[in-house]
């Protein structure tokens, strides 16, 4: 059994489901290009960068920009993501996650938030979950977009633990990918389909605790 001094988590689509608010924004934007921008489509901008999410919408619509107007478009469509979770309350916590949490506390288990999103601190105090965890490293500490570890590394780092007693939980093959590179433990939150590389999968938080992800998930 592995031991596990640290838990570190993403933000979106696994703390909280915020894919709907970019979704919808990077559906403006397109609209407003002048094309339309299915579900289907953004399926390829999960866990990339705004600028590759960008240039990835701006090959489905065949537009080319300057990278100055690029910058423009990725602040636009930035300022409508933050219009849709200004507007968010604690209800939109996915279920388990405050429970698996607190139940990290009370084992002495430090925890972590680790996102590329320049938006985290917003959507924490949104959801008044900031103070749940002992560090959190997002998009304004780090240049490195998943699969690069950084975050993680980082966030390792700042927790004065090392990676191999660290799980990272994560619902993006990218950032999967990222916990593997940083040689640290890693639960994918969705279906093992696609999170194929992960070490377990689970659907969801509910009814999860510390001793049942060792005993069943890390033998």
């Amino acid at each position: 059994m592995i031991k596990i001094n640290a838990c570190i988590f993403d933000l979106d689509g696994v703390i909280v489901d915020t894919a709907k608010y970019h979704y919808l924004a990077w559906k403006r934007l397109a609209n407003e290009l002048g094309f339309d921008f299915s579900e289907n489509d953004n399926e390829q901008l999960k866990g990339v960068s705004r600028m590759t999410s960008l240039d990835i919408l701006l090959g489905i619509g065949n537009l080319t920009f300057s990278h100055e107007e690029k910058l423009k478009l990725s602040d636009k469509k930035n300022q409508w993501y933050v219009e849709y979770i200004l507007k968010m309350t604690p209800d939109e916590i996915l279920p388990g996650v405050v429970d698996f949490i607190n139940s990290l506390r009370d084992n002495n288990i430090k925890t972590a938030l680790a996102s590329a999103s320049k938006n985290a601190m917003t959507i924490l105090k949104q959801i008044d979950m900031e103070n749940y965890f002992d560090i959190i490293i997002d998009g304004t500490k780090v240049t490195k977009a998943k699969p690069n570890p950084e975050v993680f590394l980082k966030s390792a780092l700042e927790l004065g633990v090392e990676s191999k007693y660290c799980i990272v939980f994560e619902d993006a093959v990218a950032g999967i990918q990222a916990a593997i590179n940083a040689e640290m433990h890693n639960v994918g939150v969705g279906t093992p389909t696609v999170l194929t590389k992960a070490n377990y999968v689970i659907s969801s938080f509910e009814g999860l605790n510390i001793e049942t992800l060792k005993l069943n998930f890390f033998k």
